[in-house]
């Protein structure tokens, strides 16, 4: 991936725009009172009423916006809707742009409903990890939606949109769909085949069902992502011999400590979540006897130390976490804190290191954002290293790995087709929904010219509904043959194809105009939700 990922970076940069800024007009100037000063509840209510017009202002603008993109629609009718990936991740980003722009996962909702308030975007999802933050979106206009998607991410990170888009990656539809397969099969991961990445994938589709936030496409989009890495993680035994982002932690303590006494070290765990867990069940596996473990409470470890009895467990509350820092000779962060747990001065004031474990405290930080500062390294007798240092341990097993990558393509590809033949079938819908409205407002129509001639005075209950049973009956049968030329599953490509053909023909020979009526619904329906 990241040859596409590079071309897509350049790709991006070309096609993102800056959107045009406005800003309302100033209220009138408060009234002075004797002496020219001014009344401090007219400050008040000139503040309020300014804050009000510019409510007002963005709203018009909003609505006026998609009031331009409904009159400007033809140009859009050639193409459906797009799915897009927007993002950074650990190939295009540093750590340290990676975490102001971390979404947690708590606030991934809240994150999906500002997203699918935008003007241009149908659906959202949002996949934060420590090494990528990104955004899928169905847009109903690709370059408007692409902007509004990137001024969203501005405005939540507060790193200027033009410094973004050096380091953002964009995809669309196809491309984008089959980047989230790949990440969902750990292919696009720094470690090559983990297996972490694919139970984020499921908590972004178990997120979305508890607060109703995904849509039809990007529902059936994570879901399929899940089957693909499923499938080429038993299908190719990828992740067998890989490593997670945890153990390569581990792996990069043991390589900095003197090979001597690395077995020796005194090993401290701040956060006992699933990262923290797997960092324990690899030092299990290295020979490490003995680990302390900082978390906020005493039972995520007990759970722990119940299920791992092959190595002793000491558990310290957070209000300790300085004391055990100043006991450890390597320190592991794991926690989900939105600022740092130790700072340079945190440092200087912990007693140094043995000689015979190198004379340096390291802090190993799997967090993002950063449990620990990249000023701790300034310490004469610390190092710290992030998520973002790992990438030297898991080059050695990488060769491997990469041929059963290959093979993973293959199944990857199937997913795709599968993926792409659904959207496909899903054309027709609309078609059949159009059909079907068509011939119900002539059968309507010529009813009523019946009912008039014959007089409405002279047909009991029992003859009108006999006649409206007779017009139902006759439309409905005489549509049977189109409508099941229409529906499709899309698991057959050629039964595909043929239905796809048969719905072009029909829209041409009933007028529908099928697409535009879509479109021009899909805005009214934003418009309406502006307003609101």
């Amino acid at each position: 991936m990241m040859a596409g990922t590079t071309s897509s970076t350049a790709v991006a940069g070309a096609l993102f725009s800056a959107a045009a800024s406005s800003k309302p007009r100033g209220s009138a100037a408060c009234p002075r009172v004797a002496g020219g000063r001014r009344r401090g509840s007219c400050v008040v209510r000139c503040d309020a009423g300014a804050e009000v017009q510019a409510q007002a202002a963005a709203k018009a603008a909003s609505i006026a916006a998609l009031e331009q993109f409904k009159i400007s629609a033809d140009r859009y009718m050639k193409e459906r809707s797009s799915i897009a990936v927007i993002g950074l991740s650990i190939h295009t980003a540093p750590v340290e742009m990676r975490e102001k722009l971390a979404v947690a996962e708590e606030l991934w909702p809240r994150a999906v409903s500002e997203l699918t308030n935008l003007n241009h975007i149908e659906e959202a999802a949002v996949l934060s990890t420590c090494n990528r933050m990104e955004i899928y979106v169905v847009a109903l206009s690709w370059n408007r939606g692409i902007r509004e998607v990137v001024d969203w991410m501005s405005k939540q990170s507060g790193i200027p949109a033009s410094e973004l888009r050096e380091h953002l990656f964009m995809l669309r539809d196809s491309d984008a769909t089959r980047h989230l397969f790949e990440v969902s099969a750990g292919l696009d991961s720094l470690v090559l085949g983990e297996g972490q990445i694919l139970a984020q994938v499921k908590q972004v589709v178990r997120s979305g069902q508890n607060s109703g936030g995904l849509g039809k496409n990007i529902d059936r989009m994570f879901k399929d992502a899940i089957t693909a890495g499923k499938r080429v993680r038993s299908e190719t035994n990828i992740s067998s011999g890989a490593v997670s982002v945890s153990s390569a932690a581990v792996e990069l303590a043991l390589m900095k400590l003197p090979r001597s006494d690395c077995l020796s070290a005194r090993m401290l765990l701040i956060g006992a979540g699933k990262m923290g867990k797997l960092v324990i069940k690899h030092l299990i596996a290295k020979g490490c006897k003995k680990v302390v473990v900082v978390n906020r409470s005493v039972e995520r470890v007990d759970a722990i130390r119940e299920e791992m009895n092959d190595i002793e467990i000491v558990y310290r509350p957070l209000t300790e976490m300085y004391e055990a820092a100043a006991d450890a000779d390597v320190v592991f962060t794991s926690t989900s804190s939105e600022s740092p747990l130790f700072m340079k001065e945190h440092a200087e004031v912990l007693p140094p290191i043995s000689d015979a474990n190198g004379g340096v405290r390291l802090f190993v930080d799997i967090s993002v954002p950063r449990n620990v500062s990249a000023c701790v390294s300034d310490v004469g007798h610390a190092r710290v290293y992030n998520v973002d240092d790992l990438k030297e341990v898991v080059e050695d097993n990488k060769q491997d790995r990469l041929r059963k990558a290959m093979e993973a393509q293959t199944i990857i590809s199937e997913e795709l087709k599968r993926f792409e033949a659904w959207r496909d079938s899903l054309e027709t819908v609309p078609t059949i929904k159009s059909l079907r409205s068509y011939a119900d407002r002539i059968r309507a129509s010529e009813l009523d010219k019946c009912l008039k001639k014959i007089g409405e005075d002279k047909l009991t209950k029992k003859t009108r509904k006999s006649i409206e049973q007779l017009s139902t009956g006759i439309v409905n049968k005489l549509l049977h043959g189109p409508l099941q030329h229409l529906r499709c599953d899309g698991t057959d490509s050629h039964t595909l194809g043929e239905t796809l053909e048969n719905m072009h023909a029909l829209n041409r020979m009933f007028s529908l105009d099928t697409e535009k009526a879509i479109m021009e619904q899909k805005i009214k329906a934003k418009v309406e939700k502006t307003q609101n």
